[in-house]
């Protein structure tokens, strides 16, 4: 990004104070550094990289086989060698970085259930992190509480966030290996119907796989099993007298869904992590999240006391839900048929929003518009995570992934934070012969087609310069949408928060060769912008900008 620098810029710099406007300018004018430092992070307009921690980077092949998981299994139903190291790598390389990634959400990384399962598919192993059998553990596979700690500070030196995937709702499955969790603690049954708000919520979500009585407050003991285990491991005494502490600090009954936030927040007293991306949110009573929020935020205010040179800044704890099949068209509520929920009111900053994968393909502009809006009036103040392929919707916007660049387009420039799926940037195949189920969405991440393939190439290149200007500009993904031209399509976006002002200009479907994108009311005559997707600089004449380049996308910003 080129940037013009002037006298009053360095004076400004090294002062630290307001600029004067410069003739002709509706923007102050500052160097590129000074603009990198000024640009606050803002959840709302995150661009999230969502990870399978097995499936992405194997940094560590000697961690590849624990707890003797060795039965054969269906396809891409084992443990493939990705983990914790593995994705500290690419940071460092600054993979992410240079995707503009400003948040990394990865499977959990737990101690998983030791055997495997066969519902009839063939054996399953818990790669995918969901099947926790010790939340105080990480479990060996993915790594260890070491290389969390590395990531979670090579993440931070980046300037980039770290959301755990937390569990609450069940522990995994039982097998010949992982017995079940006592009945005061855990429901075998009935299986969930989906119907309304009981049997959503007081049910198991599929065969064998134990529902945690999140909702009584009784309390329990803790499991013989889980007594023994820590026993053998060396660290019984440890653990006890921490959950002493817990429990008198906070007054909580040692009720199951208390004894699980404390193992939960620990990661964030431990290792500062920035935020939780909770799973199966609908399917636990809503106060249970109300209390992991209150112990979350605790132990991330306490983390930030105990460690001031590493604070990034003063955002808040942040959560982000995943309520199946909520969609930003239904606001704040998600209807159960019989009660509505408002999820946000519990501790939520954000939900995934299941709508856009279908909203899509209506087009941008009705996207972009209903989204701005929604946002600003019904969920203002909060936001949504929006995305397009995932690790469990078997209806992805592009199964097929034959549209890269406009997926690219629709998720990277829509109103509300971005959640990338690995792969989509490099076209990673969701379809995977052979496979049952979500299974084939969670194949390894195809680097080598990134080092080979010219058109991979070329797809990367796109969600690189989309992905970087949506980090630099809260505009993009925070910020008031306005269409200025239908044909060819030029919008603006607008964000202002106290004295800190961020505007853009973006074009789409934009004509090969010469093309006028329009941008009066908006940008006036004589002011100098820098188009970031052809590295082009250009003047606003007569309220519209002239490009010459075989490009469809303009993102413009101002020349500071």
């Amino acid at each position: 990004m080129k940037k013009l620098l002037t006298v009053m810029s360095i004076i400004s710099f090294l002062f630290g104070c307001k600029e004067q406007k410069a003739p002709k300018k509706d923007e102050p004018i500052v160097t590129e550094v000074v603009q990198e430092k000024e640009v606050p992070f803002i959840w709302e307009a995150a661009n999230v990289y969502f990870l399978l921690t097995d499936r992405f980077n194997n940094g560590n092949p000697e961690n590849d086989v624990n707890f003797d998981r060795t039965e054969e299994t269906a396809v891409l139903r084992g443990f493939e060698g990705g983990d914790i190291q593995g994705i500290t790598q690419k940071i460092d390389e600054g993979y992410f970085t240079d995707l503009g990634i400003n948040a990394i959400w990865f499977t959990p990384i737990v101690e998983q259930i030791h055997g495997a399962t066969n519902e009839g598919t063939g054996n399953t192993y818990a790669y995918h992190g969901y099947w926790a059998k010790d939340w105080t553990a990480v479990d060996p596979n993915f790594g260890t509480r070491k290389d969390l700690e590395n990531m979670v500070k090579a993440a931070h030196s980046k300037g980039i966030r770290v959301l755990l995937d937390v569990v609450l709702n069940h522990t995994g499955p039982v097998t010949e290996k992982d017995p079940v969790w006592p009945s005061e603690w855990v429901r075998t049954g009935p299986n969930c119907e989906f119907t309304n708000y009981e049997n959503t919520t007081a049910c198991t979500l599929v065969n064998n796989l134990p529902d945690i009585l999140t909702e009584t407050d009784e309390a329990v003991e803790l499991p013989d099993a889980l007594l023994a285990k820590w026993k053998e491991e060396g660290r019984l005494s440890q653990e006890l007298d921490e959950l002493q502490l817990f429990f008198e600090r906070t007054g909580y009954p040692r009720a199951p869904r208390f004894y699980i936030i404390k193992w939960l927040t620990d990661y964030i007293n431990d290792f500062g992590v920035d935020g939780f991306r909770v799973d199966t949110v609908k399917h636990v009573n809503e106060n249970a999240w109300a209390d992991l929020y209150k112990e979350a935020s605790y132990a991330f205010e306490t983390w930030k006391k105990k460690h001031p040179d590493q604070v990034l800044d003063d955002n808040a704890f942040y959560m982000v839900g995943e309520v199946y099949n909520y969609g930003i068209t239904g606001g704040r509520d998600f209807d159960f048929g019989d009660k509505k929920v408002d999820y946000f009111d519990y501790g939520f900053k954000s939900l995934i929003n299941f709508d856009l994968k279908n909203d899509a393909h209506n087009g941008y502009e009705s996207v972009f518009k209903k989204y701005s809006k929604l946002l600003g009036t019904k969920l203002k103040g909060k936001s949504v995570l929006n995305y397009l392929t995932s690790h469990d919707d078997g209806s992805p916007f592009d199964k097929d992934r034959q549209k890269p660049f406009l997926t690219a387009n629709m998720l990277l420039l829509a109103p509300g934070a971005s959640q990338v799926y690995y792969g989509d940037e490099t076209a990673r195949s969701l379809v995977v012969e052979g496979t049952e189920g979500d299974a084939t969405l969670r194949s390894f991440m195809n680097w080598e087609d990134l080092d080979s393939l010219e058109h991979t190439k070329k797809i990367h290149k796109h969600w690189q310069k989309l992905g970087l200007f949506r980090r630099n500009h809260p505009a993009v993904g925070a910020g008031i949408h306005k269409r200025l031209a239908k044909s060819p399509y030029v919008f603006s976006r607008s964000y202002v928060d106290g004295d800190y002002k961020d505007k853009v200009v973006i074009g789409l479907e934009l004509p090969k060769g010469k093309k006028s994108l329009w941008v009066k009311g908006f940008f006036g005559d004589g002011t100098k912008l820098f188009d970031a997707y052809s590295e082009t600089e250009v003047m606003v004449s007569n309220g519209k900008v002239i490009l010459e380049n075989d490009h469809s996308v303009a993102l413009l910003e101002l020349v500071e």
